[in-house]
């Protein structure tokens, strides 16, 4: 189901916003400070792609202790990371959940939606894990 899932969110809007993920990542990238910025925009351009059988989860979750990322450097990172450019990919995120809304079938595709606005707030110290 996931794969369906996947192709029609591709197709219906999943590639524009996978795109301006890894615009924001070439952006972090050319200005050398904000190459972890970078990485992070590429990883989660990937699960924009291709979110459904994904979750985004705190590496602190997964590695059941605090690295750079989830401590305090990570909260000042995703402050810096919402002034330059969170604010604009979330904002993406949340019309396309409201153009989604719209009908029964995009109601999946909206959640996803808000769910990656809600990362885009804060997207260092997250990885991506198959929820199975």
């Amino acid at each position: 189901m996931s794969i369906i899932g996947n192709i029609l969110w591709f197709i219906l809007g999943g590639a524009l916003m996978g795109l301006s993920w890894w615009i924001a990542g070439v952006l972090a990238y050319i200005s050398i400070i904000g190459i972890p910025w970078g990485k992070a925009c590429f990883v989660i351009g990937q699960f924009a792609f291709m979110p459904f059988g994904k979750q985004a989860v705190s590496r602190k979750y997964i590695t059941d202790k605090a690295d750079m990322g989830t401590g305090f450097l990570g909260v000042l990172g995703n402050v810096l990371w919402f002034i330059f450019a969170g604010f604009w990919l979330a904002l993406g995120h949340l019309v396309s959940a409201l153009v989604c809304f719209i009908t029964i079938i995009g109601i999946p595709f909206g959640i996803q939606h808000l769910k990656l606005a809600g990362i885009a707030i804060a997207p260092i110290g997250k990885t991506i894990i198959n929820k199975w």
